[in-house]
């Protein structure tokens, strides 16, 4: 079973930056793809960025240019730098790891959250 811890996030300004990162621990067998969704009240959790494990990456149009996600395979962490904030980033992201705890059974697992808020 893998475990994910999330660090960072917090209070910002508009047009300002922060960075979160997430790091997986457990047992496991390979880790394979890598994401971050983020999730408001009221609204489903929506996928923004995604890692391979060879590292291809891909990003919802909303954060494209703004946001990029990062991956360590040695020390099994993930991170998102998010630049040019603006108050409809804010809301909870989580992190999210598809792994296979044997070769061929694909497990998933997410973080805890932690909240991002974008205000004056």
């Amino acid at each position: 079973q893998v475990q994910l811890v999330q660090s960072g996030g917090g209070l910002v300004q508009p047009g300002g930056s922060l960075d979160l990162s997430c790091a997986a621990s457990g047992d496991y067998s390979s880790m394979d793809t890598m994401s971050w969704y983020r999730q408001t009240p009221g609204e489903t959790r929506e996928l923004i960025a995604t890692i391979t494990s060879k590292l291809a990456t891909n990003y919802r149009d909303s954060v494209k240019g703004r946001f990029t996600i990062s991956r360590d395979n040695i020390k099994n962490t993930i991170s998102l730098q998010m630049r040019s904030l603006q108050p409809e980033d804010t809301a909870v992201y989580y992190c999210h790891a598809a792994y296979y705890a044997r070769p061929g059974f694909l497990h998933t697992a997410w973080g805890q959250g932690t909240q991002v808020t974008v205000s004056r």
